[in-house]
């Protein structure tokens, strides 16, 4: 592994990316293609059938169909082979999730119970812990959950109020708290439960299982979508939980929850592919069957320009995800080769990407509300009905902007965590914002306009001045304090993420061309000018946005002019580009990339 190379979390906006560097879907191998190929028959044989049942929730059958997977091998891809399971690939445990990603309620189910439910006691469990829960949760014979919100702790978790006390034997912890919209809470056998020893200032974490005394389980709350999935509070009235279930080490349970977190985004940008291609392709399967005016649908420039859409965010949003999935997989290797732990280096690995996270799991999940909302469009009076699956798939998609932290709480953590992370690094924003304005007074490199992809990483370069003008700006004026300038810090957001995003699409498009040759890469051009051409409308907006906010006088229209000037592209024909896009599905009838 060439270790050199390796952009860490947030280096994106100051270091160009080889193309040769990252990781693109076209590269899985038979092995990794295979378990995909599980997971889609899987949904085909167990899920897809039955889906009316699940979002009954049918006694017992989520829990029947958790331990089918299991017996599939489904649930241990990122297990330890010596507890059952397969030990994959950071990039490979994503595909599992994107591909599973397509089952609605079961969704949700799968990746509460292999995400959150399972890797604290990967990555944080002692052996004993190992040995006693992973072979089952890896098999299916118990299934998880994940306990950390509660009535007035959501988004700020650490202020929590479940206690635990240790026993006057020193045997036990004895836990009091209440817990809500855990995830699989109706079934699960295990549970890993945050709260407060004593007076201690930040959490604990605790496994523990269900079968214990004072443990309760309220029924099944009622939900807009995602029916089929167990949701439900749960109450510890003194449970007497074995010391030796204390996970980590005390205090540590704000890490493990935080830590937690970053995969449970990442991971949840990777889950809404597989939903969104199922979209797609039943929007374009109704587009070709449904006639008006005596021609089919999917013959309609409006239909074609919502299809390529469709298209254009999952493939933007599928390109950032295995790039820095392979930035995670990359960066475990290296801290297993300085000497950590398999677990210490893998949780250290996806923490350093907390931005990326972040951004992804904002992005991912928007993206699926526009592919949802216009899968329904797309049918029109079918969509709105129960009788096809767009109303589930509409239902469903919305807790996403809701999980693993809502959209705003993560917008605000983009920039933060970027601003922040500068300043400890000495990556200053400050000093880089100060010398793109230094740049401006010399005369720019010129770019060749034939060089297809030198003039794509040259518009994306300008992008990325933005935000770190924008960020420099805001520090210099704010200092510290521009954690309170809380709309600022979203638009700042919105032009980071969509720098990711550009670049990851750019990076994508350019590797495969050097794999299948500029005639093959036709599509996937179209698909990156529609996305830079539409981000650089939008970036110019959010940045003018958060600059009038905070700038004043002449400073302000020099930014405007800045901001003009870096987001200025060669006028370009969207409608003909969206139309070849979408006209490739409609050929064939599917989601075809």
């Amino acid at each position: 592994m060439d270790t050199e190379n390796l952009i860490k979390g947030g280096e994106f906006l100051i270091k160009e990316t080889d193309a040769n560097d990252v990781f693109i879907p076209e590269e899985f191998d038979e092995e990794q293609l295979m378990i995909a190929q599980t997971c889609d028959d899987f949904l085909e044989t167990e899920i897809f059938p039955i889906l009316d049942r699940i979002d009954a929730q049918e006694p017992g059958l989520m829990r029947s169909l958790i331990q089918k997977a299991g017996e599939l091998g489904l649930l241990g891809i990122s297990v330890p082979e010596q507890y059952e399971g397969f030990e994959q690939s950071f990039v490979t445990s994503m595909l599992a999730s994107a591909a599973m990603g397509a089952g609605y309620s079961f969704s949700v189910a799968y990746s509460a119970h292999t995400g959150i439910g399972t890797l604290p006691i990967v990555y944080y469990g002692n052996e004993d812990q190992k040995q006693r829960y992973l072979a089952k949760l890896a098999t299916g014979e118990w299934a998880a959950a994940y306990c950390l919100t509660e009535p007035n702790a959501g988004s700020d978790a650490n202020s929590g109020k479940s206690k635990a006390v240790l026993s006057e034997d020193g045997k036990h912890y004895i836990l009091n708290g209440q817990k809500m919209w855990i995830t699989n809470g109706g079934f699960a056998d295990v549970f890993t439960v945050f709260a407060k020893i004593d007076n201690d200032r930040v959490h604990s974490a605790f496994i523990v299982e269900s079968k214990y005394d004072g443990v309760i389980i309220n029924p099944e709350e009622k939900k807009m979508g995602i029916k089929g999935s167990s949701t439900v509070q749960l109450f510890f009235n003194d449970v007497k939980v074995p010391v030796e279930n204390l996970l980590g080490k005390r205090g540590e349970g704000f890490r493990i929850a935080l830590n937690i977190l970053h995969m449970g985004r990442i991971k949840l940008g990777g889950t809404i592919l597989g939903a969104a291609k199922r979209a797609i392709t039943q929007s374009v399967n109704y587009a070709n069957e449904r006639k008006q005016f005596g021609v089919f649908i999917s013959s309609f420039g409006a239909i074609k320009s919502k299809i390529a859409e469709q298209i254009i965010k999952t493939w933007v949003t599928e390109s950032a995800v295995y790039r820095v999935s392979k930035n995670i997989d990359d960066l475990i290797a290296q801290n297993i080769e300085q000497g950590m732990e398999k677990p210490k280096a893998t949780i250290e690995g996806i923490a350093a990407y907390a931005i990326e996270a972040a951004a992804l799991k904002v992005f991912g999940s928007e993206s699926l509300d526009y592919v949802v909302d216009e899968y329904v469009q797309v049918l029109g009076g079918m969509g709105f009905s129960a009788e096809t699956n767009a109303d589930r798939a509409y239902r469903d998609s919305r807790i996403n902007r809701i999980f693993e932290g809502t959209n705003e709480i993560n917008r605000l953590l983009v920039t933060d965590i970027t601003i922040k992370k500068a300043l400890k690094t000495g990556f200053d924003v400050v000093r880089y914002a100060n010398s793109i304005v230094r740049e401006l007074n010399e005369e720019e490199p010129q770019v060749d306009p034939n060089d297809y992809f030198a003039v794509k990483r040259h518009d994306i370069g300008n992008f990325k001045k933005v935000a770190l003008l924008l960020m420099g700006v805001l520090s210099d004026k704010y200092q510290r304090k521009f954690l309170e300038e809380q709309e600022i810090l979203m638009n700042i957001s919105d032009v980071i993420m969509m720098v990711y995003g550009t670049e990851s699409a750019m990076l994508r498009a350019e590797k495969l061309q050097s794999m299948k040759g500029e005639k093959a890469t036709g599509i996937y051009k179209d698909i990156l000018n529609v996305y830079v051409y539409d981000s650089s409308a939008l970036i110019n907006k959010a940045a003018k946005d958060a600059v009038n906010a905070f700038v004043e006088g002449d400073e302000l229209q020099i930014m405007h002019d800045r901001i003009d000037y870096f987001t200025r592209l060669a006028p370009y024909n969207t409608k003909d580009a969206r139309r070849r896009i979408a006209e490739k599905a409609i050929e064939e009838n599917t989601y075809y990339l």
